[in-house]
């Protein structure tokens, strides 16, 4: 819990990950190449003070893990959401065992949500009810432009891929966390495209499409989709940075967020151990949008509530402490923000 001038704020932390990038889990050279995009990630956009040593940043293992995120970094639940890249990494890039241990061991801090691709057809079909049911899956991650044989990545639209998600909605698997954001290298920019979350989110109306990264750089595309699709949702990971190092930028993206989707659709994460919570969470509660940006409005407290814990918290059923719940009479996070013809017809003209 986060507490600043009389509030208190619960905090999901909605996209985390732990990786082992060191040289002994390096398939090929494709694997550093990952992880050093990551890094520059990381060392460009953070402050000097929460810049790690390179060395340190290949893995950070679960002790550490619990410490950034519960013990300095206000937390109160975080959500796995791993990456395979099993053509780079011996072991996978997310670290399955160990970050399912760490679930199992702390099960009201943390949430495990696992991976599929659907290019592994009926295999990947039957691995999938497997790790529903020993995961106890609420969610999963994909990574759309990730490589697999002579594959550079897949569509949502791709009937595989549908079959998948038909398979989710027989498991309870409600939530789908799609990587829609900027690129990594060696992956392939047009693998991340948004356009075919618009198709999956049109089509499976009773899943949640989290939106991971929110589409950047392709922001508009990204709110014209979710702003028709109510069950499309906007993550904000590696956005939330840019609060540090561009925050008229971060200004501009979460007030777009706010136009279109509403404060309801908008989901905080540090997208650790690219960021770690503190400082994010820190700043994001100051900030306000500057004054000679008023067509974004100010960012309120009950805005903010929701964005850093309370939105996630409803998609994952989590148990929020009464006292850190929105009032009855101003909790409109019921669901989804239905778009009012209003709002386009103004967007238009």
């Amino acid at each position: 819990m986060y507490s600043k001038n009389g509030e208190d704020y619960y905090i999901v932390d909605a996209h985390i990950a732990l990786w082992d990038a060191r040289a002994e889990n390096l398939r090929n050279i494709h694997g550093k190449q990952f992880i050093d995009c990551f890094y520059d990630y990381h060392r460009n956009l953070s402050p000097e003070s929460e810049v790690w040593p390179y060395e340190e940043y290949l893995y950070q293992g679960g002790e550490r893990l619990m410490r950034d995120l519960f013990e300095l970094g206000y937390v109160d639940h975080a959500i796995f959401q791993p990456a395979l890249l099993g053509e780079f990494y011996h072991r996978g890039f997310g670290q399955t065992e160990e970050a399912f241990a760490l679930t199992q061991a702390n099960p009201g801090k943390l949430t495990y949500n696992h991976c599929f691709d659907p290019r592994f057809g009926e295999e990947g079909l039957k691995q999938l009810r497997e790790d529903a049911a020993r995961f106890g899956l609420k969610g999963v991650k994909l990574y759309t432009a990730e490589w697999q044989g002579e594959s550079r990545g897949y569509k949502l639209t791709d009937p595989w891929a549908y079959r998948y998600f038909e398979a989710c909605q027989e498991l309870g698997i409600t939530n789908i966390h799609v990587h829609k954001g900027p690129t990594i290298r060696p992956l392939d920019r047009d693998a991340f495209d948004v356009a075919d979350i618009d198709h999956a989110a049109t089509d499976f109306t009773d899943l949640n499409f989290i939106v991971e990264h929110c589409g950047l750089p392709r922001l508009e595309d990204f709110c014209w989709i979710a702003t028709q699709e109510p069950n499309v949702y906007a993550g904000l990971a590696v956005a939330m940075p840019f609060i540090h190092t561009r925050p008229r930028y971060f200004a501009q993206i979460i007030g777009e967020l706010n136009y279109w989707l509403g404060e309801d659709r908008i989901l905080f994460s540090s997208d650790y151990a690219l960021w770690t919570p503190k400082w994010l969470v820190e700043r994001y509660v100051d900030f306000q949008i500057p004054e000679d940006m008023t067509e974004y409005g100010p960012l309120t407290t009950e805005q903010k509530k929701k964005v850093l814990g309370l939105n996630a918290a409803r998609l994952y059923d989590l148990d929020v402490p009464k006292e850190l719940q929105l009032p009855v009479a101003d909790e409109t996070a019921t669901g989804p923000r239905e778009p009012e013809s209003a709002d386009l017809a103004g967007a238009a003209s």
